[in-house]
């Protein structure tokens, strides 16, 4: 049990150091894309761990959360 937890801790701190390293690549971005990128990481992390790490959870909670991202600062019309 001990192994399997460390390897979901070393898991989740390499998913999160590969989000901060690609977050760096958004210098060019906008910040509606930006929300969107990070809504989209947000929302395959969520979907994942709700679902208990499942393909279609992870890919529909990247959608969810890449669009409530792109929606976030929407600017006005």
């Amino acid at each position: 049990m001990l192994i399997k937890h460390t390897m979901a801790r070393t898991a989740g701190v390499a998913v999160l150091a590969m989000g901060v390293i690609g977050l760096a690549a958004c210098s060019g971005m906008s910040q509606q894309e930006k929300n969107t990128a990070i809504g989209a990481g947000v929302g395959a992390i969520g979907g994942s761990i709700v679902t208990g790490g499942s393909t279609a959870g992870t890919v529909g909670g990247a959608a969810v959360g890449g669009v409530i991202g792109h929606e976030l600062n929407k600017p006005s019309k």
